[in-house]
């Protein structure tokens, strides 16, 4: 828990801030510990954790600002500004409220005595297991400038990939939801008036064509039954996708797809070579660096093969071996590169090469994304409309042929 203090120095002056400590009494202790006689001292008020998960989510931290965080620190440290004062200094200069809470936060844990790396591990949502692991390993080795700036490079790499997964969405979804929309307003406000002019002339009415009439009545007299069923399943779906097994079965289904299928498997493998290779340089052994990278790439699917190739590491095995026997994820040509690499010693230069080759075929993609998916997508709601304009227009022919 988090204590706020006024204590006098020992040259007489009056400071106040914020300790972490188990009680009262051993926050007393260790100001007591720094030279510092305490005046007064009493718990934070915390936020509740339901507040603090809305902020979270209402402000956030996005992967750019955690990019710009990280480079502006190395700048300072490499300047030979202090730590405190490096933090400090990147907490002025940032626009997000919530981001700058938690840099406060790190530079209170600081002052208390935690290393950089320490403070950062309180904040899980902000900074990934792959920074803390960078930082630590910056701490120990001397050299946190040159770890931190790593970690500035790889995070604006992983968000530029994350944003090409985005900018590769946004065409079909934007195209469905459109499609959707216009279909619920045909099916709940035009078919209905059909409706009424085919029951009038009592025409012969094909069970296709009844079928489509039934479905439009019923949108239209219970729309508000057919908008909470399409909310649930849309609810649903997004609460079992978050679920292990539906992560799981939704990460495998992905890499299935066609046109989209092979991007997904491209991006998952540039961002496992491309983070893999920034702990390897950053002196993480191989073992710890593939369970890091595990929980970064993004993929239950790949996620359980890199953890068995630390398995296999840790026995004294490769992970080429591991990765050749799941073509699925890693093609043939990432695991004979990646053997080389075992074999020479250079694991960390080839998942570099690696990572560059599979970013490059990632902007193919993307590039030919909008060409590739417009047949479909035409071929879709195509089928879509026609059955809508076959089943309107066989009656309207009935009727035509019966004056």
């Amino acid at each position: 828990m988090k204590f706020l203090y006024q204590a006098r120095n020992l040259s007489g002056e009056v400071q106040q801030g914020k300790i972490e400590a188990l009680n009262n009494e051993k926050a007393i202790a260790m100001l007591q510990e720094k030279g510092l006689l305490p005046l007064s001292i009493e718990k934070e008020k915390e936020t509740p954790e339901v507040f603090r998960e809305v902020m979270r989510i209402w402000n956030g931290a996005s992967a750019r600002e955690i990019s710009v965080f990280f480079r502006q620190l190395a700048t300072l440290i490499e300047a030979k500004v202090t730590i405190v004062s490096s933090l400090n200094a990147v907490r002025e200069q940032t626009s997000n409220a919530y981001l700058k809470r938690i840099i406060g936060e790190l530079v209170d844990n600081i002052e208390d005595g935690s290393p950089l790396s320490e403070a950062m591990q309180k904040h899980p949502d902000v900074f990934e297991t792959l920074a803390v692991s960078m930082v630590k390993a910056g701490e120990l080795s001397g050299n946190l400038q040159r770890s931190i700036l790593f970690l500035a490079e790889n995070t604006e790499k992983n968000y530029e990939l994350s944003s090409k997964i985005r900018s590769a969405m946004f065409y079909p979804i934007f195209v469905l939801s459109a499609a959707l929309i216009i279909g619920f307003g045909t099916f709940a406000f035009v078919l209905p008036k059909l409706t009424d002019v085919f029951k009038d002339l009592n025409v012969d009415i094909p069970w296709y064509t009844s079928m489509l009439m039934d479905a439009s009545a019923f949108i239209n007299r219970y729309w508000w039954v057919t908008m909470s069923i399409i909310i649930f399943i849309i609810l649903s779906t997004i609460y079992y996708l978050r679920t292990e097994d539906g992560k799981r079965e939704w990460d495998s289904f992905k890499m299935k797809l066609p046109v989209i299928g092979p991007l997904f498997q491209y991006i998952y493998i540039a961002r496992f070579a491309e983070n893999l290779s920034v702990l390897m340089i950053g002196g993480i052994p191989l073992v710890r660096g593939l369970a890091i990278v595990s929980e970064v790439v993004n993929s239950t699917v790949f996620e359980s093969v890199i953890l068995r190739a630390a398995d296999e590491v840790k026995t004294g095995g490769s992970m080429s071996e591991v990765f050749s026997r799941s073509s699925s994820c890693f093609p043939p040509i990432v695991a004979q590169m990646i053997k080389i690499g075992e074999d020479s010693g250079k694991i960390a230069e080839v998942l570099k090469n690696v990572s560059f080759f599979y970013s490059k075929e990632v902007d193919r993609i993307t590039r030919n994304l909008s060409s590739m998916l417009e047949p479909i997508l035409i071929s879709i709601l195509g089928v879509g409309v026609g059955f809508l304009v076959f089943a309107i227009l066989v009656p309207i022919y009935n009727i035509a042929g019966s004056i």
